[in-house]
């Protein structure tokens, strides 16, 4: 009988446990930041669904007109359990959306300077400090006035802050100077400068422990780790092209680094206690952007920006568990830990848009001796398409044209132009355009849709792959 009493107690603890575990996680929410719908999107990680989206403005291109309601370009995103609080930064309108995460609603929007990136809220949720990335300042908001309290001065175009654990001192990267500026936050003076690998340094995160800063240089695809016990370049590690966002977790009592690398579509695993060995390497969506681990250590959340995506991993196996359709282009991921006590509420939620899905087409010539790569996305945007490019190889400072073209084989004809630009000091270029592209493929007169890139001068022409219908 005491053997029977005893089983039936531990079965009503398991039982007891298994709720209390989902009852933990259903509570908790993923949140993305969608640059074309401008949206944020809305997560339960319990089930790995999607709940539906916060809209915050009009979806690209109905922002190219007088903007005079809405956010634009919403890019920045960050939590406070504290608060239950999200800060959105939108960098088309110069906008920090303060948004509950109970009611779904927006609390209240401020208005800072040109191009915000990031907002980061201090340990203590007293204040948010956002990096101007169009100025060269930080603006510091106070959470509970919800209004912008100081400008701190740092190098031009700050990309990012991330805090010590105390919230003694804040790290600043920057977009635009190979340099980080270290602040003391009591006064906000900058007690170091520290130069850096590349003038590109759009992310940045401290470990959990305090004991290292990491930031991303997403222009030559290197994290640089910082020793926060005498604030020098402890590693500067090479990660892959497209470096986008770096965060910390403990998994196994091990501390890990992980990074996405947009342009091999991965998310990489560095061990920290062995001097950040790559550990593992997992496969994801096109152009992986924003990524965020849950507090347990268990799974990592990671926005998939040409897929339109939200990919779960399983950290004990770095496998891909689920993929949830979200809004248009996603760019920083946050999990949000305990952000609802109702978790059936999903008051001002509003459904997907209708939309079909983004195709991708991720290129290397294979010419001798050539090195032309990227990668192009074509997005649905109602009645027309958004056709997003990344080009890297190409001649420095020489004039292309992105085309459809009829045609099967060599000479390709320039059909109908789709992008005409010029490439930068370094061979690359990125930025997009729209057009009919989707309603030039339903043609069914069109035998052939292949997609070719021109060089003007020479007119010499690069199949580069081919639409799907």
């Amino acid at each position: 009988m005491k053997t029977l009493k005893n089983s039936l107690i531990a079965v009503a603890a398991f039982i007891t446990g298994a709720v209390t575990a989902q009852s933990h996680d259903s509570h908790d929410r993923v949140y993305t930041a969608n640059q074309v719908s401008n949206t944020v999107s809305v997560i339960n990680p319990a089930t790995n669904t999607f709940l539906g989206e916060i809209r915050l403005g009009k979806p690209y291109p109905n922002v190219l007109s007088p903007l005079y309601k809405g956010e634009a370009l919403v890019h920045g995103l960050r939590y406070s359990k504290e608060k239950k609080m999200l800060a959105v930064v939108s960098i088309g309108s110069n906008a920090v959306t303060l948004i509950s995460t109970e009611t779904n609603k927006v609390l209240k929007t401020i208005y800072i300077g040109r191009a915000p990136h990031e907002p980061t809220f201090t340990p203590d949720s007293k204040q948010i400090w956002v990096s101007v990335r169009g100025e060269a300042y930080v603006s510091v908001i106070d959470v509970e006035k919800m209004e912008e309290v100081k400008r701190v001065s740092v190098a031009d175009g700050p990309g990012m802050i991330s805090f010590s654990p105390d919230g003694s001192t804040a790290y600043v990267c920057s977009s635009f100077t190979p340099e980080l500026a270290i602040v003391r936050t009591s006064d906000y003076q900058i007690v170091k400068r520290i130069p850096v690998t590349s003038p590109f340094s759009p992310n940045i995160f401290t470990s959990p422990d305090g004991k290292w800063v990491a930031l991303t240089h997403k222009d030559t695809g290197k994290v640089t780790v910082i020793d926060t016990k005498d604030n020098t370049i402890a590693k500067v590690i090479t990660t892959g092209p497209i470096t986008n966002h770096v965060t910390f977790i403990i998994i196994n009592k091990e501390l890990i680094m992980l990074v996405t690398v947009g342009g091999e579509n991965k998310v990489k695993a560095y061990n920290v206690a062995k001097d950040f060995k790559l550990q593992n390497t997992t496969d994801v969506g096109a152009l992986p952007h924003g990524i965020w681990p849950s507090p347990d250590g268990k799974r990592l959340y990671v926005g998939i920006e040409y897929g339109d995506q939200v990919q779960a991993i399983d950290l004990s196996t770095m496998k891909v568990i689920a993929t949830i359709a979200i809004g248009q282009s996603p760019q920083a991921l946050v999990y949000a830990d305990n952000a609802v006590t109702d978790v059936n509420n999903t008051t001002a939620l509003s459904p997907l848009n209708d939309r079909t899905a983004t195709q991708v087409i991720a290129f290397k010539n294979t010419t001798e001796g050539s090195t032309l790569k990227g990668r192009i996305a074509v997005r649905s945007i109602g009645l027309a398409d958004l056709v997003e490019q990344s080009f890297g190889g190409l001649k420095p400072k020489t004039a292309y044209i992105l085309a459809l073209s009829k045609s099967a084989s060599q000479p390709y004809t320039a059909d109908y132009e789709v992008n005409s630009f010029i490439s930068d000091d370094k061979g690359a270029y990125a930025g997009q355009s729209t057009g009919l592209v989707k309603s030039l493929e339903a043609d069914s007169t069109i035998d052939y849709m292949n997609v070719v890139l021109i060089e003007k001068q020479t007119a010499e022409a690069v199949l580069i792959g081919s639409l799907q219908n």
